[in-house]
């Protein structure tokens, strides 16, 4: 938010850097959220990070619990709720598809080609798991869900993305994980491109299914993990 003059305020500044690293994993998702240490962290008085904290409470991404702040984390009833909801969002997106046609609401063509392209060289070069592979991961399902033309779609996707990633970012998965991620991404957006929507779509649901099965995992870790006296994840 920019204050008088265009100029974006220090607890806007701080908002916004405190928002990135808690999604993108730089600050771990299980660390309480104490103004003074993040204030020494981004080198500004705690007044700022107090206001920062207090917006991003109201957002949804941070809970307050008995200890203090932590990132929000879903419980295992409301991750089968947002997998639900993903589904329905990612399901209508390819039930838009008109592949071949130049009507308006048909796929960009141009955009899955290129999340194709990305995918491919992730094949022959795979990422490192952590935060910057659960982005990638993320990127290629807004994007192929914007390039059905609805943007609205994959501006709701990546809102239960937020709400998921707390969760994600604390999974390592394996290197056949990764490889059987690249390859199911790599399937979809062929199956798009050749215009085999019902293809598409059965391996989609297929992906999103598997994908819930091993957060929903990791989620039950992180309960046990909280019941036998570790950090309030839940």
């Amino acid at each position: 938010m920019a204050g008088r003059g265009g100029r974006v305020s220090l607890a806007d500044r701080v908002y916004e850097s405190l928002r990135e690293d808690l999604a993108t994993g730089r600050l771990a998702p299980t660390e309480r959220l104490r103004a003074e240490p993040l204030a020494r962290r981004y080198g500004v008085s705690r007044t700022p990070v107090r206001e920062a904290l207090a917006r991003l409470q109201a957002d949804g991404l941070v809970r307050r619990h008995p200890e203090g702040l932590y990132l929000y984390r879903p419980r295992l009833a409301e991750l089968d709720e947002l997998f639900e909801l993903r589904m329905v969002l990612e399901a209508r997106g390819f039930q838009r598809l008109t592949l071949g046609s130049a009507t308006p609401g048909g796929h960009d063509l141009a955009a899955v080609r290129a999340e194709l392209l990305r995918w491919r060289e992730f094949r022959d070069t795979p990422p490192r798991p952590g935060p910057e592979l659960v982005a990638a991961d993320e990127q290629f399902h807004t994007e192929l869900l914007r390039a059905a033309g609805n943007s609205a779609l994959a501006e709701e996707l990546s809102g239960v993305y937020r709400r998921v990633r707390p969760v994600r970012t604390m999974d390592v998965p394996t290197t056949d994980r990764v490889a059987t991620m690249t390859a199911e991404h790599i399937t979809i957006a062929e199956h798009v491109l050749a215009g085999r929507r019902e293809s598409a779509l059965r391996a989609l649901v297929t992906h999103i299914a598997s994908s819930c099965v091993h957060v929903r995992a990791r989620a039950e870790q992180a309960i046990a993990f909280t019941k036998l006296g570790g950090t309030v994840l839940d």
